[in-house]
């Protein structure tokens, strides 16, 4: 499954303006971490999952886009990947992930954009 476009970078309506720290993560097939920290930029939003001992205590950068709902009540952010999706991803990077030529590693991961706005090459569709 993919985001679309102009969304990768995006919350839904539901998550737009809260406070995701602290948050479960859920992926399509069970739980992954706990919100770290989340960006409300708009365009360029994210969340990064500590993994704790799913995948030995690494973070993950989610796309804000990834994000299919969110229960506040229950403190807990759904996305639409799986652990193994998620798990594949590439690699966190505490130095860089707040610059455009990580994230367009990571949109072009997800099936985004990157942050310049160009189309990557997972975007194109063959002739």
């Amino acid at each position: 499954m993919t985001t679309s476009d102009s969304g990768l970078w995006d919350y839904g309506d539901e998550a737009f303006g809260a406070d995701l720290t602290g948050y479960s993560v859920e992926a399509t097939d069970g739980g992954i971490g706990k919100v770290d920290e989340a960006t409300s930029d708009v365009g360029s939003s994210y969340v990064v999952v500590d993994t704790g001992p799913w995948i030995f205590g690494k973070k993950v950068m989610l796309p804000a886009g990834v994000i299919d709902r969110v229960d506040r009540d229950d403190e807990k952010v759904y996305v639409n990947r799986s652990k193994d999706e998620i798990k594949d991803s590439p690699p966190f990077d505490d130095t860089q992930y707040r610059d455009d030529a990580y994230r367009d590693e990571v949109g072009t991961y997800y099936g985004g954009v990157g942050m310049s706005g160009a189309r990557l090459p997972s975007d194109i569709d063959p002739v």
